[in-house]
């Protein structure tokens, strides 16, 4: 059995505020967003769970909220795809969780691959965190859902 927890950067600056992508910090809004997401997840999490997250300011930022280590990875920078997030993540052979902080549209263009939408993408809000779960049957393998949940619900 393995956990993919898939945590979208929370609220960050516009492009115009600092003109570089990957230095945008985080508003005033989304360090709280981050707070309240970080706040339900260390209820919930696991032990022995790996924090995989962007190099950018704004994922970085957000991981740091959680309060717990974490590993930089440019796989997961803007312009990657689901087969960089799966491979990092070693989904599904893996066991245990990981929890990767990132960016759309990668995140929900693995949610969709994984759970088999007709859509090629799946939106995911700011600071939302989508957790899911691969376990194998004697019949077959299944990727579960198991929680949605946005900030702005906490």
């Amino acid at each position: 059995m393995m956990d993919l927890i898939l945590w979208r950067h929370a609220e960050a600056e516009d492009l115009t505020a600092t003109g570089d992508d990957l230095e945008r910090p985080l508003t005033r809004r989304g360090e709280k967003q981050a707070a309240r997401m970080a706040v339900w997840l260390d209820r919930q999490l696991p032990e022995g769970l790996r924090v995989l997250t962007s190099p950018t300011r704004r994922t970085e930022q957000t991981a740091r909220a959680l309060g717990r280590r974490y590993k930089l990875r440019a796989e997961l920078l803007p312009g990657g795809g689901p087969d960089d997030l799966l491979g990092l993540a070693q989904w599904p052979g893996a066991r245990g969780a990981v929890l990767v902080v990132g960016h759309q549209p990668m995140l929900g263009q693995t949610v969709a691959r994984l759970l088999g939408l007709h859509s090629q993408d799946c939106s995911i809000r700011k600071g939302a965190v989508w957790w899911l779960r691969h376990r194998q049957r004697p019949e077959a393998s299944e990727t579960i859902l198991l929680a949605v949940q946005s900030p702005d619900y906490l």
